[in-house]
């Protein structure tokens, strides 16, 4: 079991309950088995907005296997290298058709469904990429942080610092942190997932908001044809939410928490599900659905800020705009994932019973414990999540391991953040991974190997950890799946994971692999229980702090009479033809956008914790 814990605002890395050490005495594995931006009705943005994701060439074939070449599309050239017998596959004639095959053993991407119970995802974050983060992109933050006049802490004051330069160099961070290659080299490592953080900004900003619009998804569009090729699915991830929904520099923002709390709560949260019926229209396309088959709604929402029933009555009102939007039912939309906020698996046990394709998604991390255990004790701990995560998979539905590192502690410039308490004097150890002896690099791979059992579908916080200009190198090793691959303390092949747990302990829990109907998309209905429904109806009873009863009436909100926006697709150079789709697959979800009410005024929606309530409600002009 998770033990519940109050998590302090931290600017990056999270504070997730260590399971009680009882359970690793009658702890598990897993056994699976199988089981069967313009408006709407007008043209996309300006063409010169309008993005080529893949020109990339490769000598005229159209797919390859390992010792294939590639030219990518600024002229570089790698060599495809794969020793999992995956292949990559790409058409520039047909850009939609048939993709790669990640490994052997992994699903083509086009032409192969996907099962869950039956493929396992593992997968790694692209973290820093189109969501910033101080220590995930250091280069990135340094060259602003002492030339600014406001402090830099997160990607809102890096924004506001660069200036008339945000466009550009925010380009050239997006363009060349992850390449093309990243998506191979991912393949390569025996991978066949990635998690992508976003920001809401890839579709717009409102007021004073400083982020840059638009060009992220320009990059996310690339992700997904690069994805197709090598064979890689993808998990989208709303990283950053309107407002921040954990006050964490990752979540654009840090500082206060104004997602479902404080006086302009709801209204951000209003906003926020017109975000998520247009990120799933679009991925819901036959262009993009074999490629992106999940969406997270939310990135670890600050549970002891917000609330169990604010925070619940999100996921509801998420999930029913998502669902009304696409349909339900296998292949009608995506499968909407909602983040645990670090409970564990077990209080969802029930929750919102019956619903189409609910995931969810579980970040627990050994660094945030303050466990002082030797390095050889804290490598078995986590084979205790099995437990919580068997029992889950049986109860709720598909449920993943979103985010895990290998660090045992929080050492690493700038993991609490920029402006957080100074590094201890042993962190100097863990920072200098050019030091790590032999045994210890086997002890780390021992919690590597440990969690990916444990968590079963897993994703690696993250692929890459940049280096920083100051220090010349990256102080975060533990966090860096490529530097760990190449040092030892991650598994050339991830199906070595697979049983470890077992063959430390003593006992196991096995998964059966049946999953309640609904998890899959094979119910012959999907009806809530009405239980369900009730306790977590949208706006909720209550929003901290103090907001209940009657006074929930009288906070800000926006109307749904807004204009509502379609993402752009991508073009293509080689076919310039090819049906891109439109951005919106289901015209039958005609409701509008959220959009503040004329003549009514609203505190600044991202300080308005504080905020007076208004004494009557605004009906505008």
């Amino acid at each position: 079991m998770y033990e519940p814990i109050s998590v302090p605002r931290k600017p990056r890395r999270k504070r997730i309950a260590l399971i009680s050490l009882a359970v690793l005495a009658v702890v598990v594995i897993v056994v699976t088995v199988p089981v069967v931006v313009s408006t709407r009705k007008t043209a996309s943005s300006s063409s010169a907005s309008q993005p080529n994701p893949h020109n990339s060439t490769n000598n005229g074939a159209t797919s390859g296997k390992s010792g294939s070449q590639i030219t990518m599309e600024d002229g570089t050239n790698f060599t495809y290298s794969n020793d999992f017998d995956g292949d990559w596959a790409y058409d520039p004639k047909q850009p939609f058709g048939p993709g790669g095959k990640a490994q052997s053993w992994s699903k083509r991407i086009g032409t192969e469904e996907w099962i869950w119970g039956t493929d396992i995802a593992r997968g790694v974050n692209l973290g820093g990429w189109l969501v910033t983060e101080p220590f995930v992109c250091p280069a990135l933050y340094e060259k602003y942080i002492n030339s600014s006049n406001i402090p830099v802490t997160d990607e809102w004051s890096l924004s506001i610092a660069m200036g008339n330069n945000l466009a550009k160099e925010m380009e050239e961070h997006y363009s060349t942190f992850i390449t093309e290659k990243d998506f191979a080299d991912i393949a390569a490592a025996g991978l066949n997932w990635v998690r992508i953080p976003i920001g809401f900004w890839a579709i717009e900003t409102i007021n004073n908001e400083p982020f840059l619009v638009g060009t992220s998804w320009k990059y996310f569009l690339k992700a997904i044809q690069w994805a197709r090729k090598y064979g890689l699915r993808i998990y989208l991830d709303l990283h950053a939410l309107p407002g921040s929904q954990n006050g964490w520099n990752h979540s654009g923002k840090g500082g206060s928490v104004n997602f479902m709390h404080g006086v302009m709560g709801i209204a951000n949260a209003q906003r926020t599900l017109t975000y998520l019926r247009i990120i799933s229209e679009f991925v819901s396309q036959d262009q993009y659905r074999d490629v992106v088959p999940v969406v997270g709604i939310v990135n670890e929402i600050l549970w002891g800020t917000v609330g169990a029933i604010p925070a619940q009555s999100y996921y509801y009102a998420a999930y029913e705009a998502i669902r009304t939007s696409t349909g339900t039912g296998a292949g009608a939309g995506p499968y909407v994932a909602i983040h645990e906020g670090f409970q564990g698996p077990q209080i969802w046990e029930g929750f919102l019973s019956g619903a189409d394709r609910l995931v969810l998604d579980q970040h627990p991390y050994l660094a945030f414990t303050n466990d002082q255990s030797p390095p050889d004790v804290m490598a078995t701990k986590p084979c205790a999540w099995a437990i919580a995560t068997n029992q889950s998979q049986k109860v709720f539905g598909v449920t993943l391991g979103g985010e895990f590192s290998s660090a045992l502690n929080d050492c690493g410039l700038w993991i609490n953040g920029i402006g957080g308490p100074p590094e201890r004097p042993e962190c100097q150890v863990w920072d200098d991974w050019s030091s790590y002896n032999t045994t210890l690099i086997a002890t780390l791979k021992q919690v590597t190997l440990a969690t990916m059992d444990a968590l079963q579908n897993f994703f690696f916080w993250t692929w890459k950890i940049g280096n920083s200009t100051v220090l010349g190198t990256s102080s975060s090793p533990l966090w860096h799946y490529q530097l760990g691959l190449r040092e030892g303390w991650i598994p050339k092949d991830p199906r070595e994971a697979i049983g470890h747990c077992s063959a430390v302990l003593q006992s196991s829990q096995i998964f059966d692999g049946i999953y309640p109907l609904s998890a899959t998309g094979r119910a012959a209905e999907y009806t809530i229980d009405p239980v369900q429904t009730a306790l977590h109806a949208f706006p909720p009873t209550t929003i901290s702090p103090s907001i209940t009863g009657s006074q929930i009436s009288l906070l800000p909100t926006y109307t749904p009479t807004g204009t509502i926006k379609t993402l752009f697709a991508p073009t293509f150079t080689a076919a310039p033809s090819a049906d891109v789709g439109k951005g919106w697959t289901h015209d039958t979800d005609s409701a509008l956008a959220y959009v503040p009410i004329r003549g009514c005024e609203y505190p600044d929606p991202w300080s308005a914790v504080d905020a007076p309530l208004p004494t009557a409600i605004c009906t505008g002009s």
